[in-house]
């Protein structure tokens, strides 16, 4: 007997084949004594819809996990299933060619579909529009601001139709106004395209502002410790109090696995600060 589906924060909804799937999944760098065991047995489902936020202290193999269900790197051991989905990536740096205009960095990604050039201007200005930059398509990326070149950057990885997004600290280097507004933007975009989003941050209140959940990971090797699952009410604010008593409780329960793991308590990383960067 199949179970209800049942509809869950982000538009996720209980009993869908997961979007995302990783089942005992490990990933060992070099050989013999010389080896490093990045990722151990991790286990994660990403629902259709749903917003996961990755946090872990530094070299925890959070980007290591994304690189590997992006396609980047195969796992060591264990299986990665995405079940047919379209996949795109955005690091922390925009990555945009500097020789190209705005909308041909844009048009990158939908060269591989082969589109002619004229189908491809249209779209990229729609995608363009979509992450609130129409107008700026004749502009070179040293002409924008920061948070204009991550726009640049998510307008092309909508422009692959990608309905799984994988996000490496995509915001980490903006300032706090900047990265406000852009988790405005983003939250109004997954909501639209239905996106499956997995999102690393070192930001605890930026992981609680965003996502349905929020996973830690332990201290290499990385291992999925516990899972939070998020349910105050959308939209959220960074600076709440509602926001800031479960970074809080999260941030503890991070302090408390990079201890475990003998780090002096001046030496507890980013990740257990609310605030973050």
């Amino acid at each position: 007997m199949t179970a209800p589906l049942t509809e869950q924060a982000g538009g996720r909804v209980d009993g869908q084949q997961p979007a995302v799937r990783l089942q005992a999944v490990s990933k060992t760098y070099g050989q013999g004594k010389a080896s490093l065991l990045a990722l151990d047995n991790v286990a994660l489902d990403v629902a259709p819809g749903e917003f996961v936020c990755l946090l872990g202290a530094s070299g925890c193999g959070k980007s290591t996990l994304l690189s590997l269900v992006a396609g980047l790197d195969a796992p060591s051991a264990g299986r990665i299933d995405v079940d047919r989905r379209r996949i795109a990536l955005m690091f922390q740096e925009p990555a945009l060619f500097p020789w190209l205009t705005v909308s041909a960095n844009v048009e990158m990604a939908l060269r591989a579909k082969g589109l002619g050039k004229r189908e491809r201007r249209a779209r990229a200005a729609e995608y363009l529009e979509i992450v609130h930059l129409g107008g700026f398509g004749r502009k070179r990326p040293h002409e924008l601001s920061g948070g204009m070149r991550q726009r640049v950057s998510l307008a092309r990885a909508l422009a692959q139709d990608a309905d799984v997004l994988l996000m490496d600290e995509p915001f980490g280097a903006l300032d706090a106004m900047t990265r406000d507004l852009l988790h405005d933007e983003l939250e109004r975009i997954w909501r639209e395209r239905d996106l499956a989003v997995l999102f690393v941050t070192h930001n605890v209140r930026e992981a609680v502002r965003l996502g349905d959940r929020v996973v830690l990971l332990s201290s290499r090797p990385g291992r999925v410790v516990e899972d939070f699952p998020v349910t105050l009410p959308r939209p959220r604010r960074t600076d709440s109090a509602e926001v800031a008593e479960q970074a809080g409780e999260i941030t503890q329960r991070l302090r408390a696995e990079v201890m475990r793991h003998g780090a002096a308590p001046n030496r507890v990383p980013q990740e257990a600060t609310p605030d973050g960067p």
